[in-house]
Order: C-alpha cells, then structure tokens, then sequence
C-alpha cells in the first residue's frame, strides 16, 4: 500500500464491513470506501438481493453529487465478477471509471478467485492487494468472513461450540440443572456471537431438558439464524420453545433412514407410524425434517454440514450437551470453541463434553489460544483445533 493513509482507509472500510453481520447472510460481509478529490462515500453489503458494498458506495457517491471517475476505492473482499442476484461489482466499478483498487483479501469463490481483479486492470484500473503489504488488514478481513472462506473453500460451515462452564469445566449440575453458571454479561455477548451465525445447532438432549428458543433477543438483529436440532427419533415435542417465531427450524432425523427409528436392521412398523406421526405435528409447526441417516441409526454429521453449507450456512454456532458437543469434536468437525468460564466451582457435574476416556494424555485434543478476554464477572476464551488452519490461515 501507499501510506498510512491507504491502512486507515482500508480499517474503516473493515468497520463498515462489521455493519453486515446478520444482515448480508449468505453473501460475505464487505465494507468499501471511495476517496475522490475532497470527499469521500462508504457502502457495505446489503441483503442478499440488493447492493453489495462496491455499489453501495457508488450510490452514496452519487448521491452526494461526487463523480466516481479517477477515485481510489478501498474494499475488504476482491469485487465479485459473476452475476447471482446483482450484476458483478468489477464491471461496475470499471464503468464508473474509479482509478484505483485497493483490496484487503482476495475472494475465495471459485466464480470470482482473482477474476474480479483481473476484469479491472484490464479495464485500466490500478489494483493493488493490501496482503502483500499489510498481512494484518487481510487477516482482519478473512476473520470476518470466516464462515464464507470456510464454505467456499470445504462446502461446510465454520463451525463454533460455545460452552459456558464453571473454573472446574462444569456445564451443568448432576441433575442438569445449569441457569445460570454465568453472568448476564457473558449471556449477551454469547448472542452477539449466535448473532454471527447463519444458522444455532442443538442436540434433542438440550431440547428435552432445557427448552430454549435458540433466537437472538438480547443484542438488535436483522436476521435471525435457522435454528437446527440433530433428532435422529424425531422427539421434539410440538410445543417446544424454538418452534415459535421468530426464525425457521431444520430438524435433522433419521427416522426415515434404512435402520429405522431405533437403528433396527429393519424398519419397525408401529416405529415407522409414531415418526410419520411426530413428523406431521412438526412439520405443522413450520419445521423443515430432514432424514440424514448414518449406518448406525444416527443423524450423519458430515451429511448434515454438508446439507447446511449447501443452504449457504457461513457459520454454525453449537449449543448443545456434552454427547452431541462429544460427537462433533470426536469426529473432527469443530474449528472453533467459544469458552465462557465463571469464577466458580461445581464438584461433581456435567461436563463440556462426553468423550474418552483416553489411554494416554497425546491422544488429547490440540487446541491453539486465540483470544482471551474478561467479559464481566466471566472469563471468554476462544480456542481453535488444527482443522481450523485450512481456513483461517488460507490465503495468508
């Protein structure tokens, strides 16, 4: 880049770029600022359908009375070159005839991967990536689009287990009880976080004991993430709390696989006839079902990110119990955990998850320190597992 004042052009175009959290799900979020001679215009990704943040800022521009020709332009995501719902924001920003480019990150979709960049300097546009001079401005862009790398890289959502727990790692009493391990604090940032994704996972366990509603309440949203329950028996009661509005539900069964409700080796009749029967109540409700069975009666996992990647899931937050968090980390499908520690001790409890034992202390789970951070009374800790390098350190 040029000078500081490119860097700081570039930081305030990634601020502009947080603007589309909950709001630009599934298109990336992307904050772009147009610098002309004594003005400047700013834009961000709108909903999916309307303007992305290249064109946002072009309108602004405009708007204003500011005439785009030989502007600098600074933008956190390479401009797409395809069309989807909007015509490509290259083409538009070589029509209005800007002078340069700055990028922090290049797009990791494989319609656009370095296609957009290359439609403007053949349109006469001077382009320049911020990652070869700046690796931190690039860095910050792909953490906010984390999930979108995550799904145009793997076609699965990144996915963050959150987990509030005591210092003695405790998510529950013995008896499960577990409102409230921690602070009204850590509560609203932990939907800050549930905020991010595009769809909250659980597990029927969670459902059965706990009844949440799994929406965001306590921070503003646009959107409200898809709320996903892995039910292989279809067990959700009808009245259920995340059966309300607002948001939609997926549900995850395998009651309709090839083992049947129970994982038989054939299917039960009277089994078959009390699933179609939950199926109905639930489907009455407005809930999607969808069967993803496993060789052993259970919901597949890997089906089932592959299943929401393909619904253009970006990020997938768990909040679940110890045996659906086990069997996600057992299988490899955790990049992230969101740890809320409170000062206090439980004994005897449920744990963050049910998996082991293990032989020997190497066959534990690698995990790397990725932020540390007090949130009122309770301590947030974001740790990341080595399938988690294949995203956020692609690119670098």
């Amino acid at each position: 880049m040029h000078d500081a004042v490119d860097r700081a052009h570039l930081q305030r175009a990634l601020a502009l770029a947080e603007r589309s959290i909950a709001l630009s799900d599934p298109n990336p979020r992307v904050g772009c600022v147009i610098v002309g001679a004594g003005w400047t215009a700013e834009g961000f990704t709108q909903r999916a359908g309307g303007a992305h943040a290249e064109v946002a800022a072009l309108q602004a521009a405009r708007a204003a009375g500011h005439d785009p020709r030989g502007s600098t332009v600074y933008v956190t995501l390479e401009p797409c070159a395809h069309f989807g719902r909007t015509p490509p924001c290259c083409d538009a920003l070589a029509d209005a005839g800007v002078g340069r480019v700055v990028v922090a990150v290049g797009d990791p979709n494989p319609l656009v991967a370095g296609q957009g960049l290359a439609r403007l300097r053949t349109a006469g546009v001077a382009v320049q990536m911020a990652g070869e001079a700046d690796a931190d401005v690039a860095s910050a862009a792909r953490e906010l689009n984390i999930g979108f790398f995550s799904r145009m890289r793997r076609r699965r959502p990144w996915v963050r287990m959150k987990v509030a727990a005591s210092l003695d790692g405790r998510t529950a009493l013995a008896n499960g009880v577990s409102q409230w391990i921690t602070g009204e604090a850590a509560r609203a940032d932990g939907h800050a976080w549930r905020r991010r994704a595009g769809a909250v996972l659980t597990g029927i366990g969670t459902v059965l004991e706990d009844d949440p509603r799994l929406d965001v309440r306590h921070v503003p949203t646009v959107l409200q993430p898809l709320r996903v329950v892995v039910d292989a028996r279809l067990r959700t009661p009808p009245t259920a709390r995340l059966l309300q509005p607002p948001g939609d539900v997926l549900i995850y069964h395998a009651a309709d696989g090839a083992h049947g409700a129970h994982g038989a080796d054939t299917v039960d009749a009277a089994d078959t006839v009390v699933a179609a029967g939950r199926a109905a109540a639930l489907r009455e409700r407005g809930a999607e079902l969808v069967a993803l069975p496993d060789a052993h009666g259970k919901v597949d996992l890997a089906a089932m990110l592959l299943d929401l990647g393909r619904r253009g899931v970006n990020e997938l937050h768990v909040e679940a119990g110890h045996k659906l968090n086990a069997s996600l980390l057992r299988t490899g499908w955790v990049d992230e955990l969101l740890v809320y520690l409170a000062p206090k001790l439980i004994g005897i409890g449920r744990e963050m998850a049910a998996f082991g034992p293990l032989e020997q202390l190497a066959d534990a789970l690698p995990l790397r320190w990725h932020a540390v951070e007090r949130v009122g009374d309770d301590l947030r800790i974001v740790a990341r597992l080595p399938c988690a390098a294949e995203v956020d350190r692609a690119g670098a």
